[in-house]
């Protein structure tokens, strides 16, 4: 029975960890303990580690700290590349030396040997594709067909000119400083895979990043019923792996998430302007009424059915020429523009 409990326990602190780092920000846990375990993860330790080396070391150990920080995050190299490989190498060959002599066992045949050597071999593939992959680089000979496949939709994306490129800009692009590039449908530069994120290399990033999802999960049932008995100390292991792997989730994701709903702080932003339009003629109605006594009011039914300064934000809504529905948005990050034949003839054409 205490075996079964140890399981349980270690399934439900796994459990925890990953939705406190994946669904932490949602509404629905705002002031719940998974909220709090999300900010401590993402923010608060780091935060905490830095008042740490500040007080043992001083500002010296502090500004040692950010300068690594910042050549590691803020600009192009090759390290955060390697700490990867060194993270999954290490784990997979901790695991081997633990685990394998576990299997086959009571509960796993012998083909998770090959299984979880194959998992591994398809993170790291999806991993190198995604670093040395193509984001979607716009050039002058290019950014005509990037013009025409991503219109401006006047309201977030206005035409204009990357000062640095010297080149117009197509709607959803953006010069990154890091790359010194800009590229289509940008999403955000990741550090982890030393490379933008953009319109052609969106479906391998999310691909890693589902793939090393599931491959967590995977960790976590067969650790815990394979060496169930040694559950105290590889439970420090494990509880690391499921970091690296969510926590880069969460921190790539990130951006794109703040991306996606940027329409959608745009729309409150335009429901809170309106809503104080409203307030605003409402105040200056009943002044109004109360200087013009001898004034006839206005009808009750006319007044009814007066359009409501409210309603306007419905028509918000439906400017958004982006949003074509989820599957056909989807298919876009499945079989981006630039690599259909309607954009290579196009391509063709104009060359």
């Amino acid at each position: 029975m205490s075996l079964h409990w140890a399981l349980i326990c270690h399934g439900l602190i796994t459990l925890t960890i990953v939705v406190s780092f994946l669904c932490g920000q949602w509404r629905i846990f705002q002031g719940t303990p998974i909220s709090s375990i999300h900010r401590f993860l993402s923010f608060g330790a780091y935060q905490y580690f830095l008042r740490f080396i500040g007080a043992v070391f001083g500002d010296r150990g502090t500004n040692l700290i950010l300068s690594v920080e910042y050549y590691c995050c803020d600009r192009p190299n090759p390290i955060l590349q390697l700490i990867y490989l060194a993270i999954i190498g290490t784990t997979y060959y901790i695991i081997v030396k633990t685990s394998f002599s576990y299997i086959p066992g009571y509960y796993l045949s012998e083909a998770h040997r090959y299984a979880s050597f194959l998992a591994i071999a398809v993170g790291i593939l999806l991993f190198l594709v995604t670093s040395f992959s193509d984001p979607g680089t716009v050039k002058a000979d290019n950014v005509s067909r990037y013009l025409s496949a991503y219109p401006y939709d006047n309201i977030i994306y206005t035409e204009k000119e990357c000062p640095t490129c010297k080149i117009p800009k197509p709607a959803r692009s953006k010069h990154c400083s890091l790359c010194n590039r800009c590229v289509a449908r940008f999403d955000h530069h990741c550090g982890w895979m030393n490379n933008c994120i953009g319109e052609r290399n969106t479906r391998y990033f999310l691909a890693f990043l589902l793939w090393h999802f599931l491959l967590c999960i995977y960790g976590t049932i067969a650790i815990g019923l394979v060496l169930a008995g040694r559950l105290k100390e590889l439970q420090i292991v494990h509880v690391l792996t499921v970091y690296y792997g969510v926590d880069n989730s969460l921190r790539s994701l990130a951006p794109y998430v703040v991306q996606t709903f940027k329409w959608q702080d745009y729309i409150s932003w335009q429901k809170n302007l309106i809503e104080a339009r409203a307030s605003t003629a409402a105040l200056k109605a009943n002044i109004a009424g109360m200087t013009t006594e001898g004034k006839p009011q206005e009808s009750k039914c006319k007044s009814f059915f007066r359009r409501s300064l409210l309603q306007d934000t419905e028509a918000i809504v439906k400017k958004n020429v982006y949003d074509k529905g989820f599957f056909h948005n989807l298919y876009e990050v499945v079989f981006p523009v630039s690599t259909r034949a309607s954009f290579l003839h196009t391509k063709s054409k104009s060359g």
